[in-house]
């Protein structure tokens, strides 16, 4: 990471890297050994959304248009947005929950300062973990897309590296958003930004049953992005103008790592 940080330097606090965030993410992967179950617990959840919606409402749904045009069966076309909140979800909750507990309650990061770490280095440290994170059920929901034939083109190849670079955005503002918080009723608004984003983000009917002026909203929610990714990838749309959700994730991620990096900077070392 000493690279791209370099090139970051001029937007980062001073002297807050010490090239060592990779300890955090051992670090992590210790404690997860005795918490596991709850780890891969997360992965059943949009299993359970394609089995009750794609095969229970699907039935009655019947087909909806892809990307391209081409009709899709329900399964087909809910499962990449499923997708898609899976690398969302499981980034997003560690990002914000976790880090919130390490910060404020257990004080564990005021501890890391006393170790060669310096904040950038707890950021990206914790970001890469919630990356891992979203990327371990991206990965198993992809494999049970690929299992259950929901999977139409060699382009879904694509669709897990693009998983964890939403799962990095999403990681990036959750960190930053938990900077702010100031006790665990706060994380109300983490459920009223990530709910919405999921039922409404097209992840379950296309953009077009919305009336103009609310696809214009719809457009500006990042989960919509994704979708449009994953969607594309998985049956084969692939198009240049997804290149501009690439770009829109990519300035999603570079936001979030600066200002969580500067937010953990003024608060452990004031």
């Amino acid at each position: 990471m000493t690279a791209p940080i370099s090139g970051l330097a001029w937007l980062l606090p001073a002297g807050s890297y010490a090239g060592r965030a990779r300890m955090l993410l051992l670090r992590s992967a210790t404690a997860s050994r005795r918490t596991w179950p709850a780890v891969v617990s997360g992965f059943a959840e949009p299993v359970f959304y394609l089995l009750a919606m794609g095969t229970g409402l699907g039935a009655l749904v019947g087909t909806l248009p892809g990307p391209d045009g081409r009709e899709l069966s329900y399964a087909a076309f809910i499962a990449p947005g499923l997708l898609a909140a899976s690398a969302m979800n499981g980034a997003v909750f560690d990002a914000t929950f976790n880090v919130f507990f390490k910060l404020r309650d257990s004080k564990l990061y005021d501890a890391m300062l006393a170790t060669p770490l310096g904040p950038v280095d707890i950021a990206l440290g914790e970001i890469g973990w919630a990356l891992l994170r979203g990327g371990l059920y991206a990965t198993g929901f992809l494999s049970v897309m690929a299992v259950a034939g929901l999977v139409t083109s060699p382009w879904a190849l694509l669709a897990l590296p693009v998983a964890l670079l939403v799962a990095f955005a999403f990681a990036a503002v959750g960190m930053a958003a938990t900077s702010f918080m100031r006790s665990w009723q706060d994380f109300d608004f983490v459920t009223l930004a990530v709910l919405p984003m999921f039922l409404f983000g097209t992840t379950f009917y296309p953009l077009s049953v919305y009336p103009p002026v609310l696809q214009v909203v719809v457009e500006c929610l990042p989960l919509y992005h994704a979708v449009e990714l994953m969607r594309g990838l998985t049956t084969g749309a692939v198009h240049w103008g997804m290149l501009g959700h690439l770009a829109y994730f990519v300035v999603m991620a570079l936001v979030g790592v600066v200002f969580a990096a500067r937010r953990l900077h003024a608060l452990l070392l004031r």
